[in-house]
């Protein structure tokens, strides 16, 4: 089984990628993990450019999420919403509509901030869009909010509690994908 993280912040010391790489470590070993982090090289939505001849960051793109049984994303809120780079890679992802490459696919979204919230209402959005495009949104939220008190130097999650909602919503994930496969079997 493999899972694809995607994290909607750009920066490089992230505390959405931090959760994405504390996500990877609570999977058992038999799940495969890879980070996708090439949202910042996508170029702006544009149908005129989509289609077989998508630009080359976009295939690369929809190639990772077919490739992968479950995507998680965690994602920063920029002006209480989601960030644009996040919001444009769904944009990318969900054409064609009827075959986009998450379509009855099991996706998770939890989210990070320094604000106090943790980004619920970006959460909301992008689980509004993935469900728009006919993903499987798995149950569950995690609000990383105040992020840069829950993790050490070493980037490790010390919030025990958050630790435990973040283990629920990737065995969420995991389930949904097993259902998945024992449905089309």
């Amino acid at each position: 089984m493999k899972v694809l993280g995607i994290s909607g912040s750009l920066r490089q010391g992230s505390y959405n990628t931090t959760v994405l790489r504390t996500a990877e470590r609570l999977l058992p070993n038999d799940v495969q993990f890879e980070l996708y982090d090439e949202l910042k090289w996508l170029p702006p939505y544009d149908e005129d450019d989509d289609g077989d001849d998508a630009p080359v960051e976009v295939q690369r793109l929809r190639a990772a999420l077919a490739g992968a049984d479950a995507v998680l994303i965690s994602t920063p809120e920029y002006n209480s919403s989601v960030p644009g780079q996040l919001k444009n890679a769904l944009d990318w992802a969900s054409r064609p509509i009827a075959t986009n490459v998450l379509r009855n696919k099991p996706v998770a979204v939890v989210g990070a901030s320094t604000g106090a919230f943790g980004a619920v209402w970006a959460q909301a959005e992008v689980r509004k869009s993935l469900a728009a495009m006919g993903a499987r949104v798995v149950e569950g939220e995690v609000a990383f909010g105040h992020a840069h008190q829950h993790f050490d130097e070493r980037g490790e999650l010390t919030d025990e509690q958050l630790r435990e909602q973040l283990q629920e919503v990737l065995e969420s994930l995991l389930n949904s994908v097993q259902l998945r496969a024992a449905a089309l079997a």
